[in-house]
């Protein structure tokens, strides 16, 4: 099964590592451009990408997932399946619908509560006790497509983001790996 990885932040590199650990396919990582950071704004590298390039993947990073030639570049990678993970930017559906499995997102909590952006930290802010992660189909609208599954994690009175997004990430990616056979075959 062909994958094309989408992520950003830290909390997309545990599902890509157990990916290439597993020997799954992954014929391309898309994630954010390279922006300013710090006091001296130097140029930095999004997360995912540092580890992409350290395993040899090819890296695309358009400004747009909706650019003609980046759409042009995704078609060219024949994906069977999108895994997002994190991106920051909302697939079009010539995109979400180009591989012929779909796509799937791995989202910071137990859909329906805190969809959108920033699912960790709202979790905090409203003092929950337990949050988790869903692996879910995606569709047009954000966060809202079929759930596959869901796991869970207390949340503890000494977590804060980092601890938490840490753990998440780590659930995502065993979620992702637990459910990736059962997409493949269709079920």
């Amino acid at each position: 099964m062909r994958i094309l990885y989408f992520g950003t932040s830290t909390f997309a590199i545990p599902a890509l590592t157990a990916l290439i650990e597993h020997r799954y396919p992954v014929v391309g990582v898309v994630t954010q451009p390279d922006r300013p950071a710090g006091r001296g704004g130097q140029l930095t590298s999004p997360p995912v990408k540092t580890v992409a390039m350290e395993v040899g993947l090819p890296v695309l990073q358009p400004e747009s997932c909706r650019a003609p030639e980046f759409l042009e570049a995704a078609r060219a990678l024949t994906p069977e399946l999108n895994v997002v993970a994190a991106y920051g930017q909302f697939l079009p559906d010539p995109l979400r619908l180009l591989p012929p499995l779909g796509a799937v997102n791995l989202h910071g909590s137990l859909l329906p509560k805190y969809r959108g952006a920033s699912p960790i930290q709202r979790a905090l802010w409203n003092g929950e006790t337990t949050t988790g992660v869903c692996l879910m189909w995606m569709v047009r609208e954000m966060d809202a497509g079929d759930v596959i599954a869901c796991a869970e994690t207390p949340i503890a009175p000494e977590d804060t983001g980092g601890t938490l997004t840490a753990r998440l990430a780590d659930l995502a990616a065993d979620l992702l790996l637990r459910w990736l056979p059962v997409i493949a075959a269709g079920n």
